[in-house]
């Protein structure tokens, strides 16, 4: 196999056209929010789409399932020699323990973090994300309330902890020391990874890599840690991560989530395995079909429609192989078809009610008392050749979004990504409601963000709803501005 994925049809491995098409139909009933896809039959692309604006060679923010590579890369650092699975976890952090260390931390191990295992009672994610910049430090203040090894509960931390230590232990940043050794040898050249504020890898969030990357990453573990006719990672390693490490049965009713953890790996039904992240992302590996199957979403409800997803891969994907009939490959140009119309455009727009904003919309707008760190001033102009709106922050922060009337645009936007707010690119479409009303979509193509901004223009006063399609937070934020002019004419009253 060399680095590129070849393509094929699904009838070529097994798998009826029809099968793959009433997959994506179900996809399509149940509104999944499924933006990009790749199905891999023994190493081949026997299906794939990415809707537009999403592109495959672009990079997609994959939250948790970042925590899988991370879990591949302490393998290759356990083949190398630079760590033991069973090393303790406080002996590459002296700098950092106070006093006395509690019992159950002196016999937490890199096992115990990549098992999710680490014997916290809960999520400790809000303690350590609100008690400062140092998250090594404040992971280590935490002392377990159970021994290592005795409650699974899940802990992103705790594979930030094992990014902290790969760091440590290699003398390099997590992505330096992967780079040779995971992406260019699965031929991934596209490689960003979010930090701590000290600095550190985050390692169970932040990385984006191209959909293609995934889908290579997954067929690596189907391989059991070769690609490309070069080892990557020992096999020894493959079957200790996605083995049972954990038990994740307690108070989980979600099939998939229920079948075991390994080292960052969901054990599934019938021996499958996954990685996946928030909103939707997905690396689903079955070894005995060989089968991956690689997503990126933008799911607002993931808890119910990723398991809804699941279901669907086994019933019309995994249940269906079937290797020892001639399948008919009648349905293929129904495929075809059903793909190409998946291709297109996310937004499904209503037309511009007009080509032309009313003129008396442009100008400057003030907040008379902005929140700290909300909108101060909102800014409509019209340009030569198109139009642009302009907000700025009371923190002093600025986006300038331009936008046309009559087609899409493309541009950079600071916008947040896992952890912080990063300069990103963003494709913007604009309209004219029948209400009047300026509505901006802006679609982040790096992550499942899409935003709508809808301005309502009354009495020289204007109105911006800010409407984010999937947040871990507030989704919706509200904000009235007044005209310069206007706004002279109350403070001199």
């Amino acid at each position: 196999m060399g680095l590129e994925l070849e393509t094929a049809q699904p009838e070529s491995h097994g798998l009826s056209s029809g099968d793959v098409l009433r997959f994506l139909e179900r996809i399509e009933e149940l509104e999944l929010q499924v933006n990009r896809l790749m199905l891999l039959q023994n190493g081949k692309v026997t299906a794939r789409f990415n809707r537009q604006p999403y592109r495959e060679e672009a990079p997609t923010l994959l939250f948790s399932l970042s925590k899988s590579f991370t879990s591949i890369a302490a393998g290759i650092a356990r083949d190398e020699g630079y760590i033991r699975l069973t090393d303790p976890v406080v002996s590459y952090f002296p700098d950092k323990l106070a006093g006395n260390v509690p019992p159950y931390l002196s016999q937490m191990t890199i096992h115990h973090l990549l098992s999710m295992n680490t014997g916290h009672h809960d999520n400790i994610y809000g303690r350590v994300m609100e008690s400062g910049p140092d998250w090594a430090q404040t992971f280590l203040s935490l002392a377990p309330e159970h021994p290592p090894g005795s409650h699974y509960v899940y802990n992103t931390h705790a594979t930030y902890m094992v990014a902290a230590i790969l760091e440590r232990a290699t003398g390099m940043s997590l992505v330096e020391y992967v780079k040779p050794r995971l992406f260019e040898p699965l031929g991934i050249d596209s490689v960003d990874w979010e930090t701590c504020p000290m600095g550190v890898t985050a390692g169970g969030m932040g990385l984006s890599i191209p959909i293609d990357g995934v889908a290579k990453f997954g067929q690596m573990l189907l391989n059991e840690g070769g690609y490309g006719g070069r080892r990557i990672v020992s096999t020894e390693y493959i079957r200790l991560a996605t083995a049972e490490q954990s038990d994740n049965r307690r108070n989980e009713t979600r099939a998939d989530f229920s079948e075991g953890y390994g080292y960052q790996f969901f054990r599934c039904r019938q021996g499958c395995y996954m990685g996946n992240g928030g909103f939707g992302q997905l690396c689903f590996v079955a070894p005995k079909h060989g089968i991956v199957i690689a997503a990126s979403s933008g799911m607002s409800h993931m808890k119910k429609q990723l398991p809804q997803l699941l279901d669907l891969i086994y019933e019309h994907i995994v249940d269906r192989v079937d290797r020892s009939q001639q399948v008919s490959s009648e349905a293929y140009p129904l495929l075809l078809q059903r793909i190409a119309r998946m291709q297109e455009d996310a937004e499904h727009r209503v037309p511009s009610a007009s080509s032309a904003m009313p003129d008396d919309w442009a100008g400057q707008y003030r907040v008379q008392a902005p929140e700290p760190g909300g909108v101060a001033e909102i800014t409509v102009c019209s340009l030569d050749e198109r139009s642009e709106l302009r907000i700025r922050y009371a923190n002093g922060s600025r986006r300038e979004l331009p936008f046309d009337l009559t087609k899409k645009v493309s541009t950079k936007d600071i916008f947040r990504k896992d952890l912080a707010m990063h300069r990103q690119e963003a494709v913007i479409s604009a309209r004219l409601t029948e209400d009047l009303q300026l509505e901006l979509t802006v679609v982040y193509i790096e992550t499942p963000y899409r935003v709508t901004l809808t301005l309502t223009f009354a009495e020289g006063q204007v109105e911006l709803v800010e409407e984010v399609n999937v947040s871990f937070d507030k989704k919706t934020t509200r904000v009235t501005a007044v005209k310069q002019e206007q706004l002279k004419d109350i403070l001199s009253n």
